[in-house]
């Protein structure tokens, strides 16, 4: 028991180094050395929880995401509005996550887990707003809903990528009306 508990706490000094040094330096100053200095760890213990970097990389940025989900156990219908405020929740409320996230989206993080992983969260995410269209517009057809999906999404990821070329931009202000200037709510 002992150990398991001594497990539990080195991936949280693990994953508390991850986040503070994204957050002061960036995905490409978060390298495995500085984690597990800043972590009190040996390399050897990091590699016992992780696969790689990448790996506790991800996991800080899920963590992140997950913080602002409306529902994140699937339990509960999402609406558009909550799917749109949860997406202004996570650019806003934890600025230094979401511009990792989008950096890696930016690059194309063609090199292993972080390609597959952002490609599925995206995914995702565009079957969730696609649903709430759906529920809210049963008259869509699948592939509509879809388009009207990808539509607002590629908005407000447009609008996330200017946030991180001028961060005082009214992000929030301009995703709200983004969606209410939508055709879909309309």
């Amino acid at each position: 028991m002992a150990r398991y508990q001594a497990g539990i706490r080195t991936e949280a000094r693990i994953l508390e180094a991850t986040r503070e040094l994204l957050a002061e330096a960036g995905l490409e100053g978060t390298t495995l050395k500085a984690i597990c200095d800043r972590a009190e760890v040996r390399a050897g213990s990091f590699y016992n929880l992780f696969d790689s970097k990448d790996d506790a990389v991800l996991r800080v940025v899920k963590d992140a995401i997950r913080a602002v989900d409306p529902h994140p156990g699937e339990d509960a219908p999402d609406s558009l509005g909550e799917l749109v405020e949860a997406f202004i929740a996570f650019i806003a409320g934890q600025p230094d996550m979401a511009r990792v996230y989008l950096k890696i989206a930016i690059s194309g993080a063609t090199n292993g887990p972080l390609d597959g992983s952002v490609r599925r969260h995206h995914l995702r995410r565009v079957a969730r707003f696609s649903a709430a269209i759906a529920r809210e517009h049963p008259g869509l057809s699948d592939d509509d809903a879809r388009a009207q999906a990808e539509i607002i999404l590629a908005t407000l990821s447009g609008l996330a990528f200017m946030w991180m070329q001028e961060p005082e931009m009214d992000f929030a202000g301009r995703a709200r009306l983004a969606l209410s200037t939508s055709s879909i709510t309309r």
